[in-house]
C-alpha cells in the first residue's frame, strides 16, 4: 500500500507489470496493517487504488472498464470525493447481476485459500461470494482490537477466566468468523446452526413463539441441552432467541446481538436484565461484521477499513453525493480486497455519523432495510 510517486514513469510501468500478472497477495497488505484502528485516510485512498488496479487488469467483470476509466482522474481528492467519482463514474455493480454471476468477480489465476459463501437469505434467495481466508484473519484482528479498545474484553477473559461462548446462525463465514474470535480469547464455543433463508417472511405470517416451536424447535432443544451442562458466559445471537436463557442470565457477561432493529433502548433493556455488556454488529456476506456502539442516542457501526468503506449516498441532479452528517442516505459500499472487489449501493438506508475517538473513519448509524 505503499504510495504511487505518479512522476516516477519506470516505477509505474513496474507497478503496471506487476498487477498485469495478478502477484498481489496479502502479505502485501497484511505488513502494512500492524494496527487496525490506525488506518489513515491516505492509506485508505492507496488500497483502494492498488485493488482497483488490480482488479481491472485480472477480474473478468472490472477488465472491461480498463482503458474507459481515468483511475488518476477518480482518485483525487480526498476519500469522501473518491468515494463520489467511484459511484458516478457508473462502477457500482447490479445487484441481479452480482447474485447470477458471482464468477465474473473473481480474479484470473487468483492464488489462495478461498472459500465461497452464501448470504443468510433471510429476506431473499441467497448471494454467493468469496474470501480468502487471508482476510478473515485480518477481520478477526481488527474485531478483536476493536472489543478491546472500546470493551475491555481482554480484561474480562484470560488465562484465569475463559470464554465459554454459544452462538445461534447460519453456516459459512458467520462460523468461522465467531469461532476464530472466540479462541482469539483462548475460548471455547458451541455452534447452534439454524436455517435462515426466508426466516423474516416467515416471521411475519407465524410470530417467534410459532416459529420457536416449528422450524427453529431443534434450535431451542439444543440450547437449552447446552446451558443446563455448561456455564456459557458469552453469546451471539439475535435479541428475540434471548429469552431461551432466561433462567441462567446471571452465567452471561457478553452478548453479541445484530440486525436491523437493535436500537438504543433495546440494548439498555437486555442490559439491565442481563448485567452483561451487550455489544451490536452487523453482520453482511460479503465483508462480515462491522463493530457498533451507542453513540448520541443511536447505534453507530464502523467498517474494517481500508477492506470496507460505506457512505450513505443520495443522487442531486443526477449525481451521487455522500450526505452530510446525521443525514440519512442509501447505504453504499466498497469491498476492497485482493480476491474480491464489489461496488453496490444496498436496499437500505443508514445515517452517516462522524469518526470517534476509536476509529478514525465514519460509521454509519439506525439502518433501515426494506424486506423484498
Amino acid at each position: 500500500m505503499g504510495k504511487f510517486p505518479r512522476n516516477n514513469n519506470t516505477f509505474i510501468i513496474f507497478h503496471r507489470l506487476y498487477l498485469v500478472m495478478g502477484a498481489m497477495l496479502y502479505k502485501d497488505v497484511i505488513s502494512e496493517y500492524e494496527d487496525p484502528l490506525k488506518v489513515s485516510e491516505e492509506k485508505t485512498k492507496e488500497h483502494l487504488m492498488k485493488i482497483f488496479e488490480y482488479h481491472f487488469e485480472n477480474t473478468p467483470y472490472w477488465k472491461k472498464f480498463k482503458g474507459q476509466i481515468d483511475v488518476d482522474k477518480i482518485f483525487q481528492g480526498n476519500l469522501k470525493r473518491v468515494f463520489e467519482n467511484i459511484f458516478n463514474a457508473g462502477l457500482f455493480v447490479n445487484e441481479d447481476h452480482l447474485r447470477e454471476n458471482w464468477l465474473d468477480f473473481s480474479p484470473k489465476n487468483y492464488r489462495g485459500r478461498v472459500r465461497f459463501y452464501q448470504s443468510s437469505g433471510t429476506t431473499r434467495e441467497r448471494a454467493i461470494t468469496h474470501w480468502d481466508y487471508e482476510y478473515m484473519k485480518l477481520l478477526v484482528k481488527f474485531l478483536r482490537t476493536a472489543l478491546d479498545e472500546i470493551y475491555g474484553l481482554d480484561k474480562i477473559y484470560n488465562e484465569k477466566h475463559q470464554m465459554r461462548a454459544l452462538a445461534h446462525g447460519p453456516y459459512g463465514w458467520y462460523q468461522e468468523e465467531t469461532s476464530e474470535l472466540v479462541w482469539s480469547y483462548g475460548g471455547l464455543l458451541y455452534i447452534i446452526g439454524m436455517e435462515t433463508e426466508g426466516i423474516k417472511r416467515a416471521l411475519e405470517k407465524e410470530g417467534w413463539e410459532s416459529l420457536l416451536k416449528g422450524r427453529l424447535a431443534p434450535l431451542v432443544k439444543y440450547t437449552q441441552k447446552v446451558i443446563e451442562k455448561d456455564n456459557i458466559n458469552t453469546v451471539r445471537t439475535i435479541p428475540q432467541f434471548l429469552q431461551l436463557f432466561s433462567r441462567k442470565t446471571e452465567n452471561l457477561e457478553t452478548i453479541f446481538t445484530g440486525g436491523v432493529g437493535v436500537t438504543p433502548q433495546l440494548i439498555k433493556e437486555i442490559e439491565e436484565s442481563t448485567n452483561a455488556n451487550v455489544i451490536p454488529f452487523y453482520g453482511y456476506y460479503a465483508f462480515g461484521d462491522a463493530v457498533g456502539m451507542v453513540k448520541n442516542n443511536e447505534v453507530v457501526y464502523y467498517p474494517n477499513y481500508p477492506f470496507t468503506i460505506i457512505f450513505p449516498l443520495v443522487q442531486k441532479d443526477g449525481k451521487f453525493k455522500v450526505v452530510d452528517y446525521g443525514e440519512r442516505g442509501k447505504m453504499a459500499m466498497i469491498i476492497a480486497r485482493p480476491e474480491l472487489l464489489i461496488v453496490k449501493v444496498e436496499n437500505e438506508s443508514i445515517i452517516r455519523s462522524p469518526p470517534t475517538k476509536s476509529f478514525k473513519w465514519d460509521g454509519y448509524g439506525n439502518p433501515i432495510r426494506k424486506v423484498g
